[in-house]
């Protein structure tokens, strides 16, 4: 049986994923096992809730296992760009009704920003959302992964799901990161070593001095794309910047959990990230990754900052202080999205907003904009787009004649005010 004094280090040789696992179904599993979990939160947002409302309806269900540990979040098309979207949304409004479960709405932000801002996960947790990229939360030590609709309204109905334990992948990460050089940087660079599919079914664990030196919303960005990998998990230490990060967002306790130091691993590798770069990641795979030097120069015709991987505060600020001073390039369309409503307003408090939008960006309501190609910015034929989105795949912003290129923060600036891919290191201090 599990219990509590098993979430610290132990002679168990388990994982932080294993911990976490074994702690949801009550006893201890490792990699390979097949278990049936109880999930602590579990949503979809409104390009998957209309099917996960089909699925419930169709399993004859009267109600979900836990209203408030359920939520649907309008931002993948919001506001609505055409009839079918508003009657879909309609129908999310009307079921969360029904149920009295969460609706976060037309400009709340996006799912992968609010469910961490709202307080709806905790270091410990076990969470399913209807979209890929809830591998988020792992930056706050949960384990959390996207499934498909019908497999989250079963969730929803039953509160728990079940899992093939995988195995893990620890990437130690040390060094301290030179100027210019971010977060999105080391995880494109860790996806174009591992490959797409270098992860696939497994979890990626991510340790190191590293990794303890960024700021929780930089570790959400290398967890939003263990995906990337093929990972099911991204997951990271809980530390001080855990707790404090949490204060104020939930007052629910939580147990952390910490890998044993006999813990099985399916793959070690190790990172020093003093000599790392900016990269860019090349249409049209996520690791079709190129030292930005090999690209320096290829023009832009639009840029976008935002998106659930760099939308967040700390990415306004960076784009603040490198367009300082600077205009964006005439040629270039510069689209900004906050990834959550108190995000836009604390950016607009600190003056990023002001400073970007008077040096010629176009700012749009906060969720996931462009990033999955259905309103907000769908680049025409042939057209050339550096975004800090996660997927630069044929088609993925609407139009599969477009070329899509992805980059940090400080490279999408520097790119929109140059028209051309450019070096993010000349602009920052």
């Amino acid at each position: 049986m599990w219990n509590n004094e098993n979430n610290k280090k132990s002679s168990l040789g388990l994982n932080m994923v294993e911990k976490i696992m074994s702690r949801h179904t009550n006893k201890i599993v490792k990699a390979g096992d097949i278990a049936i979990c109880d999930i602590d939160f579990a949503f979809g947002q409104d390009g998957t809730s209309g099917m996960i409302i089909d699925a419930f309806r169709e399993m004859e269900a009267k109600k979900v296992f836990d209203p408030k540990n359920c939520a649907m979040i309008l931002d993948h098309s919001s506001p609505s760009p055409i009839i079918g979207v508003s009657a879909i949304h309609k129908k999310i409004r009307e079921f969360t009704k029904e149920q009295g479960i969460i609706l976060h709405d037309v400009g709340d932000g996006v799912c992968h920003q609010l469910v961490p801002e709202k307080g709806h996960v905790v270091p410990g947790d076990l969470i399913v959302g209807a979209d890929s990229h809830t591998c988020t939360y792992g930056a706050l030590n949960s384990c959390s992964t996207g499934m498909g609709s019908t497999d989250v309204a079963g969730a929803m109905v039953a509160g728990k799901t079940w899992f093939k334990i995988p195995e893990i992948i620890k990437f130690v990460c040390n060094g301290k990161f030179p100027k210019g050089v971010y977060s999105k940087d080391l995880i494109l660079y860790l996806i174009g070593q591992l490959t797409a599919d270098g992860a696939t079914y497994k979890a990626c664990e991510y340790v190191g001095e590293a990794i303890a030196d960024l700021s929780i919303e930089a570790r959400m960005t290398i967890a939003n794309m263990a995906i990337e990998m093929g990972a099911k998990f991204g997951i990271m230490e809980s530390d001080e910047k855990t707790s404090a990060w949490l204060k104020g967002k939930t007052d629910r306790e939580f147990l952390a959990v910490e890998s044993d130091d006999n813990a099985n691993y399916s793959q070690i590798i190790e990172t020093d990230v003093t000599n790392l770069g900016p990269k860019i990641a090349m249409p049209h795979t996520v690791d079709n990754v190129c030292p930005i030097e090999d690209v320096l120069g290829k023009k832009m015709d639009q840029a976008v900052l935002g998106t659930c991987t760099n939308g967040r505060i700390e990415d306004f600020k960076v784009a603040a202080e490198v367009i300082k001073g600077h205009k964006v390039h005439p040629d270039v369309r510069f689209i900004i999205v906050p990834a959550s409503r108190s995000i836009l307003l604390q950016a607009m408090e600190l003056g990023y907003i002001q400073t970007l939008v008077e040096a010629g960006a176009a700012l749009v309501t906060p969720g996931c904009g462009p990033c999955v190609g259905t309103h907000n910015g769908v680049p025409s034929n042939g057209e050339n787009v550096i975004s800090t989105a996660n997927r630069n795949f044929k088609g993925r912003m609407g139009n599969g004649s477009a070329f899509i290129h992805l980059g940090s923060p400080a490279t999408v600036v520097a790119s929109a005010i140059e028209s051309k891919i450019a070096d993010p290191r000349n602009y920052v201090n």
